[in-house]
């Protein structure tokens, strides 16, 4: 009985465990497929589910041939592993010293630096700061030959020299030009923002759109079949192609570095516009940067040819000259009395030679000499106060042009718009008490130039798709409004030609053989910033011209901002402008081919008394019209070319003529050479390319059918295949381009973020001239080196009040 008992209370509990644990069971799964279902679902989808947000290409930036000036390219970040990763984990950072030693070299960093992240205690994976970030190709492979090194008898090492270092790939923007056009170009920092220039004023079209993807896979983290849920794929940037010319552009920045260097003025700014099309071809400032190394620090934040305002001076007579040509108050041999021009109870306005003038002269030589007081005599007597406004508003001064550039400044008219006497607006006609942007004078003149119209300028040619190459956006000729007649256009371009060529001109400095320049010269008075006083022996002096006169194909504006000189102030124009105009001008055309008026050239040489001059008028430049040398002998075609006095050049060694440079019927000078290729080019000699440009070398290469790879950009530098080198006509050229305007290459390893020590200031939201467009100061003059700050000075100061010397320093 009492067996029995003992077993049936065995049963009892086993049969209530039983219960108990079903129950439990029971319990957990309700609980589970209630309480934490929707817990352990999102935990499940975080196993099978794997998003990722897909980064697009930013586009290239390039110039209107194809020129890559910006891209987006392939970057390493340098990481460390302070601690293994289990006991038997080898690969972590064991010596930090010699580590940081061994980095230091090819980031080129402080090895204190590097160290402090190497001995972080209680890290286990670390980043090595902005000097391991981003870093390039080259200095992946410095790394990887620091890991394992090869021993004097070739052999590799096999232990890696610098456990616990490894890299991920990134991407970053790459700049190869260096400072090359760098406020055009703007750059774009290591946080992927972009600051300045075209990356900031286009980066939502360079930045392209991100994509997404989202599939199920399996425990490995392999895609299950039919498990992709969501893609986006992303779209890249478009490419930007901007009517830059590079080549025109290095002129450009050859021209400045050497005036930089010889005259150190706090500023230089050039434009170079077609004005037939209103695009902008080369623009450059100094001081400059370097993009890829922005974080070293810049010290002008500022493109000065759009932000920065200042008074322009004499150049701003051309706007007064046509509107008087326009409505019929302009007669050339009409007389005036020079020196000096008194408005009832105002100071005197005076000619710039101190007001001693040149006697009775007629109104044409007081354009040449850039009177003042002819300028006042037809804006304020004959033009009138309205008009005058009017067509200054016309050629687009006090507004914005539009260009695709960020931070454009529209300058003032304040003392035509609320003049507080007449003498204020008197002086604003020949460029006092008004300011313009560089920008705003190069639409101005070129509305002259291409015969009335003022177009908006325009630095971006169009946008293409980075994989299609079609364009998605293209700028085209945009007319403003027509301004002035063409005959009204014509008359003023044919006067400034004089301003140019004749005795009396003050441009005669700016005259270029063999082309018709038309121009104007500029000087103006400084005013200090906080007092808007006048800065006593500060100018900013300037020229604009445009050649041909007839049909221009370019127009060059330079200003230069208070050069380190002991020079008097009148002599800046022919020391340190007129080189820089005449060296772009001249180089621009010719890379152009705009064939230079031989006539005008000889006629030119012969008034010069000059020996070299004397030489050319014995033996007179002609016009030829090249023969068709293809399909005769070489010894035939050398004999003609000699005969129209050309120069001759034979690549190969063959009997007969099947390709010339220039092309046939051309019309060349005489003296010109002409280059002919024979049948059978192998066996010709490499020429010697240091010195000449591209452009030279692609047209030798397209004879001789040799593949040309170029780095660099300028002039030719070295070449691959030395000069001399009998050609097989299986060679390929490479050939290295420098010029002047590139510094030297960055240091390796500087290619990291600032992390807040030592390095760039980040460039301000919105940039500000340092005076308001009220003031009575060139504001924010073309040489501000400072990134602008907010206005400052006498709240009541009136542009061209305080100027009460009288004396206009507008030659």
């Amino acid at each position: 009985m009492e067996a029995k008992r003992r077993v049936n209370w065995r049963i009892l509990i086993f049969a209530l465990c039983i219960i108990m644990v079903f129950s439990g069971l029971s319990f957990r799964v309700w609980w589970i497929q209630t309480v934490e279902a929707a817990k352990i679902m999102d935990y499940a989808s975080g196993q099978w589910d794997w998003a990722k947000t897909l980064k697009p290409k930013r586009g290239a930036i390039m110039d209107r041939n194809g020129e890559i000036l910006a891209y987006e390219g392939k970057a390493y970040t340098v990481n460390a592993r302070l601690k293994p990763q289990n006991d038997k984990d080898q690969d972590f950072v064991k010596d930090p010293y010699y580590t940081a030693t061994t980095l230091a070299k090819i980031l080129n960093a402080p090895v204190d630096q590097l160290l402090k992240p190497l001995t972080k205690p209680d890290s286990k994976v670390v980043l090595l700061g902005r000097y391991g970030n981003k870093i390039t190709e080259e200095q992946k492979k410095l790394i990887q030959n620091a890991q394992f090194p090869k021993l004097p008898s070739g052999e590799q090492v096999e232990n890696n020299q610098l456990p616990g270092i490894y890299l991920t790939e990134t991407t970053r923007r790459f700049y190869p030009n260096n400072s090359f056009a760098a406020h055009v170009l703007g750059y774009l920092d290591f946080d992927e923002q972009p600051r300045m220039g075209i990356e900031l004023q286009l980066d939502k079209e360079l930045r392209g759109e991100k994509g997404e993807m989202e599939v199920m896979t399996d425990g490995a983290g392999y895609q299950l079949p039919d498990g992709e849920r969501k893609y986006k794929p992303a779209k890249d940037g478009d490419n930007v192609y901007l009517t830059i010319d590079r080549q025109i552009q290095d002129y450009v920045e050859q021209a400045l570095d050497k005036a930089e260097r010889d005259f150190k003025p706090k500023g230089l700014t050039v434009v170079v516009s077609d004005p037939q099309t209103g695009e902008i071809l080369a623009m450059g400032n100094r001081s400059q940067f370097n993009p890829n190394t922005y974080y070293n620090g810049i010290t002008n934040y500022t493109n000065h040819a759009v932000t920065t305002m200042f008074e322009p001076g004499s150049t701003f007579k051309i706007i007064t000259l046509a509107a008087a040509i326009e409505e019929g108050l302009f007669n050339p041999n009409d007389t005036y009395n020079s020196g000096t021009y008194t408005i009832k109870g105002q100071i005197p306005i005076r000619d710039h030679n101190n007001g001693q003038g040149w006697g009775r002269i007629s109104y044409l030589e007081g354009v040449q000499r850039s009177s003042n007081v002819i300028f006042v005599i037809l804006g304020y007597e004959k033009l009138k106060l309205e008009k005058l406004k009017s067509y200054f508003s016309k050629f687009g001064i006090g507004a914005l042009t539009g260009i695709e550039l960020p931070y454009e400044k529209k300058g003032n008219l304040i003392n035509l718009e609320k003049p507080q006497s007449p003498r204020d607006w008197a002086v604003t006609t020949f460029g006092q008490g008004v300011t313009v942007t560089a920008i705003q004078q190069i639409a101005a003149v070129g509305a002259i130039a291409n015969g009335g119209e003022l177009l908006k300028p325009h630095i971006v040619k169009e946008l293409r798709d980075p994989h299609s190459g079609a364009v998605v956006q293209r700028s085209e000729r945009e007319v403003v409004r027509r301004v002035v007649s063409e005959a009204t256009a014509k008359k003023t371009r044919d006067i400034l030609e004089t301003v140019v060529e004749a005795d009396a001109g003050t441009g005669k400095a700016y005259q270029i053989d063999g082309y018709h320049v038309a121009g104007k010269t500029g000087t103006a008075q400084k005013y200090d910033p906080n007092t808007g006083k006048i800065m006593e022996g500060h100018y900013i002096a300037s020229f604009i011209g445009f050649a041909p006169k007839d049909n221009p194909r370019l127009l060059v504006y330079v200003v230069v901002d208070d050069p380190s000189t002991d020079a008097w102030y009148g002599t800046w124009g022919r020391m340190i402008i007129a080189p820089i105009f005449k060296s772009i001008m001249e180089r621009s055309l010719q890379y152009l081919q705009q064939q230079p008026d031989l006539q005008a050239a000889q006629s030119k040489a012969s008034k010069k008394g000059k020996t070299e001059m004397a030489a050319v008028a014995q033996q007179p430049v002609q016009e030829v019209t090249l023969a068709k040398f293809v399909g005769m002998s070489n010894t035939a075609a050398q004999l003609r070319a000699k005969q129209d006095k050309l120069t001759v050049s034979v690549i190969g060694t063959g009997t007969k003529i099947v390709e010339q440079y220039p092309a046939p019927y051309e019309k060349v000078a005489s003296g010109s050479q002409v280059v002919l290729v024979t049948d059978r080019v192998k066996g010709s000699k490499m020429p010697d390319f240091t010195g000449k440009s591209l452009r030279d070398v692609m047209e030798f290469s397209s004879l001789v059918n040799i593949p040309v790879k170029a780095t660099g950009s300028g002039f030719v530098a070295s070449q691959s295949i030395p000069a001399g080198t009998v050609l097989t006509g299986t060679e390929k050229l490479q050939v290295t381009l420098r010029s002047e305007s590139e510094p030297p290459a960055p240091p390796a390893g500087q290619t990291g973020v600032p992390d807040g020590s030592g390095g760039a200031t980040t460039p301000p939201a919105t940039t500000t001239p340092p005076a308001g467009e009220g003031t009575g100061a060139a504001t924010g003059a073309a040489g501000a080196t400072n990134t602008p700050s907010t206005p400052t000075g006498p709240p009541n100061n009136r542009v061209g009040q305080t100027g009460q010397t009288g004396t206009s320093t507008s030659p």
